[in-house]
């Protein structure tokens, strides 16, 4: 057997929920610590990092505003790689793996609208403009809170599940909005800092830190993914036992 039809092999062994239930069991605390280390080390910089000549003691928000945002965004874009899955190619986790990353996507995009605001008071003078980059993010925080009441409203799983993927598709045109809304409208916010173009503007200074809580962040969103999928799948099975059990209760003795 080649090494390309072990690895393919291997990935559709993933595609079995128990054995993904196993694997989460063992990567789940590995990312648990593993985030948390990587996150103390970018409190601690971020604390040490210089205050911005302008923005002053205000610049640490950046730290986790722009994780939040960023993770916004990707939980999102997984969301919509995981509704490909569902409906293009039938994986058997592809919903679970939507599913679970929505409420997830929704608390990251609430903690960038909050930090966001709480950053812009000292820099607009106001807490809140509708212009189009927090507009869109708002847009986002719906979508994602209309994709988790949809999952719980249908009865039938399957409905659901076509039904959350053929959305989360149709909604993924925000993604670009959000992230060149800066370009193509006049706003308050700032362009792009750190992937454009050119290179970043941000001093080395202040973008390690933003990079290491960028990190720290994503592996802990990947850590919680994994436990959301882990508990949607042991979810499901609850239920498929309690109605196998219904049924056989309605049966006459033989």
């Amino acid at each position: 057997m080649s090494d390309t039809t072990s690895r393919l092999t291997g990935w559709m062994d993933l595609a079995n929920p128990t054995r993904f239930v196993g694997l989460a069991d063992k990567v789940v605390p590995w990312l648990a610590t593993i985030a948390t280390l990587i996150l103390a080390v970018g409190l601690y910089m971020s604390f040490a990092a210089p205050e911005d000549f302008q923005q002053g003691i205000t610049v640490r928000i950046m730290y986790i505003h722009v994780p939040f945002a960023w993770l916004a965004m990707m939980c999102y874009t997984l969301m919509a790689v995981s509704a490909l899955g569902t409906l293009v190619w039938r994986h058997p986790l592809a919903d679970v793996a939507l599913k679970s990353a929505a409420p997830i996507g929704a608390v990251f995009t609430a903690l960038a609208l909050i930090t966001g605001s709480i950053w812009g008071k000292p820099m607009w003078g106001t807490w809140w403009v509708w212009d189009a980059r927090l507009t869109s993010v708002f847009v986002l925080f719906l979508m994602y809170l209309g994709i988790i009441a949809l999952t719980r409203a249908l009865d039938d799983a399957s409905r659901a599940a076509w039904a959350a993927a053929i959305i989360t598709l149709v909604g993924f045109i925000n993604i670009p909005i959000i992230k060149f809304s800066v370009d193509w409208w006049n706003t308050l916010h700032q362009p792009a800092a750190v992937f454009r173009m050119g290179g970043s503007t941000i001093d080395p200074s202040l973008l390690w830190p933003l990079l290491v809580m960028a990190l720290g962040f994503t592996v802990l969103f990947f850590a919680l993914h994994l436990m959301a999928m882990r508990t949607e799948i042991r979810r499901r099975r609850v239920i498929v036992m309690r109605r196998v059990a219904a049924r056989q209760a309605e049966q006459p003795p033989a």
